[in-house]
Formats: structure tokens, C-alpha cells, sequence
């Protein structure tokens, strides 16, 4: 068995069948020692804190890898789905775009044509 703790730069470099192979290792060998507890209990509670710890760090490199390439084919798509976009807040989320702001109605533009500012000739 692994017995030791996972470094999470190790697992960067490992593809998505040898990461869920190791998954699989690490949560036998927890339920064994979960077993082993029960019959004599000791130095098993540090162990069993470890390879939780490393559990908890395989599937967040699982989840990484696998939220990277959904980005990648995403990429030029014309929608994102909610998880992979931007977190923004409430208030920027139902800010107008900035396409809306900047347009302009016909009524204001009707406005800005017929009653321009005035223009004023100052002496010297």
C-alpha cells in the first residue's frame, strides 16, 4: 500500500486512469485501517487523518483536470455554462451590458438634434 502522504505536484502530472487507480488504493486502504481501529486502537487516527488528506487532494486534482478541459471546449463556444463562468456579484450580473448603456433612444437622440447646447460668443 501507498502509506504516506500524497504531494499534490505529483499528481499534476498523472492522467485520469492512474489518478482514479490511486483513488481507489487509498479508500481500501483507509477502510482497512477504519477496520484495524476498531481491533486495537493506537497510531491509526493519524494515518486515517493522512490518507483522507490525500484522498481530498486526488479528487481535487481530478476535479481540476477535469473543469480545464471543459474550459478548453468551451473556449470559442457562444455560451459557457454557469459553473465555468466569471463569479461575479448580484449587482454586476443585472447591470446593463455595456452595449445597452452606451445606446442611446430615439427620443433623446430627437431631443439632442432639435435642442442642441447653446453656443455662447464670449468678449475679450
Amino acid at each position: 500500500m501507498s502509506s504516506g502522504k500524497v504531494k499534490a505536484g505529483q499528481l499534476w502530472s498523472k492522467n485520469k486512469d492512474e489518478l482514479t487507480k490511486q483513488l481507489g488504493e487509498l479508500k481500501t486502504e483507509l477502510g482497512q485501517l477504519r477496520i484495524q481501529k476498531i481491533v486495537s486502537s493506537g497510531t491509526k487516527l493519524t494515518k486515517i487523518h493522512d490518507l483522507r488528506k490525500s484522498i481530498a487532494r486526488v479528487l481535487t486534482i481530478i476535479n481540476a483536470k477535469q473543469r480545464a478541459q471543459l474550459r478548453l471546449f468551451y473556449k470559442n463556444k457562444k455560451y459557457l455554462p454557469l459553473d465555468l463562468r466569471a463569479k461575479q456579484t448580484r449587482a454586476i450580473r443585472r447591470r446593463l451590458s455595456p452595449e445597452d448603456a452606451s445606446r442611446t433612444l430615439e427620443k433623446t437622440k430627437k431631443r439632442q438634434t432639435h435642442f442642441p447646447q447653446r453656443k455662447f460668443a464670449v468678449k475679450a
